[in-house]
């Protein structure tokens, strides 16, 4: 399983659905690739850490102990944990990258990705900027979707929208998946699982697999390796939203079924 940028300690972190989303799924590796812990949000709004935060922690912290190899890939936003590469904490172990070796024998990079991040490189304060800019929109979708709660509609991300229409959003992704991709390939690699973007894909960029796991602020996407090596992104928003559609179609079902068995008779 690989899980990024769950933004822990900020109010725009689904950590009541990643919860939910952990509870229906086990793992033998969990890839934590990167801004699990949002320390940019916290240092400059302070401490917030509800209790679906610590649930998620516990979680996590629950599946190592009962066997569940954990690896922590820190990002830019938890990047204090770049300085504790090969330490164990609670069973879980921070790395700078890591590969990993799917069922079928496929070899897969793990980075979070800012490394490869021109803004974040080489324009810090834009970076910082472009955050303070990001939680105003993240304001906004969050009301948005409690007036969709009281009309009983699922979950709907806003930015996630807008991201796949702003042409220039669509061409600095386009320029770092294909960065991404030659960087595995440098390595040796097959393929590349990142996030950083907050974009999920599962696509082939000149030969080489492109993977990003998405996030848990617009998207709630992770990706998961099957026991035959197949990667499959799960958009656990979407799932959410078809249980909330279902029971509706079921008892729309049950209202036509009478009128169709007497037609039959």
């Amino acid at each position: 399983m690989f899980l990024s940028d769950v933004h822990l300690g900020t109010p725009d972190s689904q950590a009541a659905m990643l919860v939910e989303f952990l509870r229906e799924h086990r793992a033998e590796t969990i890839y934590l690739v990167g801004d699990i812990i949002d320390c940019w949000r916290m240092k400059r709004k302070g401490f917030y850490w509800p209790q679906a935060h610590n649930d998620v922690v516990q979680k996590l912290l629950r599946q190592a102990r009962k066997g569940t190899r954990i690896i922590y890939i820190p990002g830019n936003h938890d990047e204090m944990l770049r300085h504790y590469q090969g330490i164990h904490f609670g069973g879980i172990e921070v790395r700078e990258r890591a590969i990993h070796e799917t069922a079928d024998g496929k070899r897969l990079l793990i980075v979070h990705g800012d490394e490869f991040d021109m803004v974040v490189l080489n324009h810090r304060w834009l970076a910082h900027l472009g955050d303070m800019a990001y939680g105003c929109a993240m304001w906004a979708n969050k009301w948005h979707n409690r007036m969709r709660q009281l009309l009983r509609l699922p979950y709907w991300s806003f930015s996630r929208w807008a991201k796949s229409k702003v042409k220039r959003a669509v061409s600095f992704m386009s320029d770092f998946e294909a960065v991404l991709a030659e960087e595995a390939r440098k390595e040796g690699a097959d393929g590349v699982v990142c996030g950083h973007i907050h974009h999920a894909a599962n696509e082939m960029h000149d030969g080489v697999r492109y993977i990003n796991t998405g996030d848990w602020v617009e998207s709630c996407t992770a990706a998961v390796e099957h026991p035959d090596g197949r990667i499959e992104i799960i958009d656990w928003s979407k799932k959410i939203a078809e249980r909330m559609r279902r029971p509706k179609a079921v008892a729309q079902a049950g209202s036509i079924a009478p009128a169709h068995r007497n037609e039959a008779a």
